[in-house]
């Protein structure tokens, strides 16, 4: 039985062989399908296997010895914490507080600090330098590095202060400064300034959003409580910390309900020149930079205007004929636009007097300075120091009185600087300045949306 079952099987095997060689692909594809439901035949079966929840459950516990305890504490001791900390310099540090605040506890390095000529220089004192400091778990001092911009060349200075197998060394270094964009909004309450400071904008910035809508606002007695702005600016970084704010770039403020744009533009065209060719301009390419500026100081605030008042000193009304701005004695007091010194010495209750032609009959006076920057004769252009705030003369405390003069004739300051010429966007860069202003648009969106998206 056996023997005719292996012939019969061997007779199969032969005529399937003939099969394949006659007919490959039909045979391919026959076995494919035995494949197939083979497969589906298993897939049924494994269907039908218990539901793995009525499985026994089986637990095995082993015993495991640990690590000797001496072998890892040896491990930890070996081991050395980094601890990185952040300061500002202030004005009246000294070695021990400055150390102090950083958490650091280490007389080998406050008395470095006090010997060593470049921190003396450079650090201990000087108030508002980035401080990076890097400590050990036993708080002793590894390295620090201070960081400060000294002018407006576009580089930082770098103090670093490191400990190495003979000690603690310093060494100075200048390196690039790198300029990233920040966004800001804010809404007015009190004052400019307030609200910049609630929504953590430098003041240098603020002062710039004053300086550029200065010919459409008066911000001394126009703003309302209420009004909103929305700004972009650079902020200039050393080593990715911050260290100064730069320009602003675009800024957008709704004073009583009517809205102003800016954005800065510099033409390319411009090439070498192109740092004098950069200005403010509305976004419809109208220039914001006037003639003259609003005040002749960068922000300050109006104790009296141009109009009838009753003098302090003569005890009697009388017309004045100027503007008066409070400001600390030492303020820095600038030229309202380019022209030319016709007077600079003492004036009668005017003390410490500046007069400045600037052509067409204009004149303006800048009086009671504590000191004078000028001399007679001398060409000035726009926003240069010419003096600083004093109280010299009929004054009864520290101010600047300012005059604009037509011929002559004293006129309201505030009303000429916001009446004078501004010069036009030049036609060849209007395509430029068009597709710049498109992103401006976005952009100022985008950050008087962040306001919005505090309020909610």
């Amino acid at each position: 039985m056996t023997q005719r079952l292996v012939i019969a099987a061997f007779d199969l095997g032969k005529r399937l062989g003939k099969l394949v060689e006659h007919h490959p692909r039909r045979m391919t594809a026959a076995l494919a399908m035995l494949l197939f439901a083979g497969a589906g035949g298993a897939y049924a079966v494994a269907s039908l296997t218990p539901d793995a929840s009525e499985l026994p459950v089986v637990e095995i516990s082993e015993s495991v010895q640990p690590l000797p305890l001496d072998t890892q504490a040896q491990v930890l001791d070996l081991h050395s914490l980094q601890l990185y900390r952040s300061e500002l310099t202030r004005s009246n540090d000294t070695a021990d507080t400055l150390l102090k605040r950083l958490g650091i506890d280490d007389p080998d390095a406050a008395a470095f600090l006090r010997k060593d000529a470049q921190a003396r220089t450079h650090l201990i004192g000087r108030a508002g330098r980035n401080l990076n400091a890097e400590v050990g778990d036993d708080n002793t001092l590894r390295k620090l590095v201070a960081r400060w911009t000294a002018d407006e060349s576009g580089n930082f200075n770098r103090l670093v202060i490191e400990k190495s197998a003979t000690g603690l060394a310093s060494r100075l270094e200048t390196a690039a400064l790198t300029a990233s964009t920040r966004m800001a909004s804010g809404t007015i309450e009190t004052s400019l300034f307030a609200a910049t400071d609630d929504a953590r904008i430098p003041d240098s910035v603020a002062t710039q959003i004053a300086e550029i809508f200065s010919g459409e606002i008066d911000f001394h007695r126009a703003l309302r409580k209420g009004d909103r702005f929305s700004v972009v600016y650079e902020v200039l970084e050393g080593d990715g910390e911050p260290l100064r704010s730069g320009r602003v770039l675009s800024s957008e403020f709704v004073n009583a309900g009517k809205t102003f744009q800016a954005m800065w533009f510099q033409n390319p065209a411009a090439g070498t020149n192109a740092s004098k060719a950069g200005s403010y301009y509305t976004l419809d390419g109208k220039s914001l930079q006037k003639a003259y500026l609003a005040s002749p100081l960068a922000f300050s605030r109006v104790t009296s205007g141009f109009k009838m008042r009753f003098h302090p000193i003569l005890q009697k009304w009388r017309a004045h004929l100027g503007v008066d701005y409070a400001a600390p004695t030492g303020t820095p007091v600038r030229s309202i636009g380019e022209g030319v010194i016709e007077f600079a010495g003492v004036q009668n209750g005017f003390g410490n007097v500046v007069i400045i032609r600037h052509g067409n009959g204009h004149s303006t006076v800048y009086a009671h300075l504590s000191k004078i920057g000028v001399k007679r004769g001398q060409p000035v252009r726009q926003g240069q120091s010419i003096g600083a705030v004093g109280a010299t003369g009929w004054a009864t405390g520290p101010h600047l009185h300012f005059e604009f003069r037509v011929n002559g004739a004293q006129r309201d300051p505030l009303v000429m600087a916001r009446q004078s010429a501004s010069v036009p966007l030049a036609a060849a860069a209007k395509p430029v300045f068009e597709q710049s202003a498109r992103l401006v648009r976005q952009l100022l969106a985008t950050a008087a949306s962040l306001q919005t998206s505090s309020v909610q």
